[in-house]
């Protein structure tokens, strides 16, 4: 599921902390399932880490913003 920006923006600093976390276990996974067969969507590992970035980026900015 792709978030879009303004959506990440709304969500809290813990929030988005906890979000990171189980984005990046699913994304392991995906890279673990791939390795022993491979996706039908391949651009899914792609998207989940872009996604991974993006909340990534606004989290920091929260952090700095304080």
């Amino acid at each position: 599921m792709i978030m879009k920006i303004a959506e990440i923006k709304e969500l809290s600093a813990a929030d988005l902390a906890e979000r990171i976390q189980a984005e990046q276990a699913n994304y392991n996974q995906m890279l673990l399932n791939h390795a022993v067969s491979p996706l039908e969507n391949n651009a899914q590992i792609k998207l989940t880490r872009r996604n991974i970035a993006r909340m990534k980026t606004v989290l920091r900015q929260k952090e700095l913003n304080k």
